[in-house]
């Protein structure tokens, strides 16, 4: 007996050795990998190396945790936006669903051209036209209205390549970035030239970023009571655009905080690229170059969606990060085996 009660106690003496020293990290291999969907290239080092650099105390590049801001672009940065960007793909399924309260769509551009399935015929209206969209899919509501519709909407549609819900579609990778960021007292914010009450009820669980830290564009908005109950009413009328040198405008209105750290796929966050690495002090500014054909996209230049042309041609020279989808991601989307 005396010999069982020893070998007993010898067992969970070490078990309890054993978790005290996997708790204080003695262990560095069954500690927590860093970016583990990113592949061990120049863009995951650079990365991990701004982070230390401005979170080690004492050293020439530490900031303060209340100036480590991190903004990130949404479509094509945050997930997909191919096809075409989410919300517009929203704004199709609307305008399907309204179609039978306007016959006169039947014939009015772009509405005719969505009803007809026509891609090419919607492109063709242009921004004017993706402006009209908005207007009639967007406003004539209250916020609370427009968000429970955003919320169903985003709980029932299918991306048209994967057929996953389009909440799935977010990048791992930069989820894992979003986290590492937090972890390192980093506040991270979506700046995004989609509508932000478009994003707002989904961004938290898609992104662990709360309304509060997403800047967007707006609509204008009135203050009504409606049978004694006071809301807020969309009108059709743009209040803000969030696009271009909007962003750096809508970061300082919005935020109050020159940000540390951007991330953006397109030229549409040239303009946020340039202000935030302009600053004196540590900066870092990154783009997510779409590469991979096989399990996402491959696109720049040419494309009708997160056009990356002028961004990528200065880059190099404004020591931009350009990250390789295809090569520096282990992983695009965390539903792939």
């Amino acid at each position: 007996m005396r010999i069982r009660l020893q070998v007993t106690d010898t067992i969970i003496t070490s078990i309890v050795a054993w978790i005290v020293l996997m708790l204080i990290g003695a262990f560095p291999v069954l500690a927590q990998e860093i970016l583990p969907s990113w592949s061990d290239t120049v863009a995951k080092t650079r990365i991990v190396g701004f982070v230390k650099a401005t979170t080690t105390e004492g050293g020439d590049g530490y900031v303060a945790p209340q100036d480590r801001i991190a903004v990130f672009d949404n479509d094509g940065t945050l997930w997909s936006e191919q096809p075409f960007y989410f919300q517009l793909g929203f704004m199709l399924d609307r305008v399907k669903t309204l179609a039978p309260q306007h016959p006169e769509w039947k014939t009015k551009e772009p509405f005719k051209s969505i009803l007809e399935g026509d891609l090419k015929g919607i492109a063709k209206g242009g921004e004017k036209g993706i402006v009209e969209l908005g207007m009639a899919t967007h406003a004539g509501m209250t916020t609370d209205q427009f968000a429970k519709i955003v919320t169903d909407w985003f709980a029932t549609a299918k991306h048209p390549k994967t057929g996953r819900p389009y909440d799935e579609m977010t990048f791992l990778p930069m989820r894992e970035l979003l986290d590492y960021l937090r972890d390192n007292a980093f506040k991270t914010y979506i700046v995004s030239g989609g509508g932000v009450e478009f994003m707002r009820p989904i961004t938290e669980k898609a992104y662990g970023i709360p309304p509060e830290q997403v800047v967007g564009s707006t609509i204008a908005t009135e203050y009504a009571v409606v049978g004694d109950v006071p809301v807020l009413k969309r009108l059709p009328k743009i209040d803000f655009v969030d696009d271009g040198p909007g962003k750096p405008a809508g970061i300082n209105k919005f935020i109050g905080r020159k940000p540390i750290f951007v991330a953006g796929n397109s030229d549409g966050d040239y303009e946020m690229l340039r202000w935030v690495t302009a600053a004196k002090g540590p900066a870092f500014a990154m783009i997510v170059h779409h590469t991979d054909a096989e399990r996402e996209y491959a696109y720049d230049r040419k494309s009708e969606f997160g056009k990356l042309d002028k961004a990528l041609d200065e880059a190099e020279r404004r020591n931009w990060l350009v990250v390789d989808m295809k090569a520096d991601w282990k992983k695009v989307y965390g539903f792939e085996n």
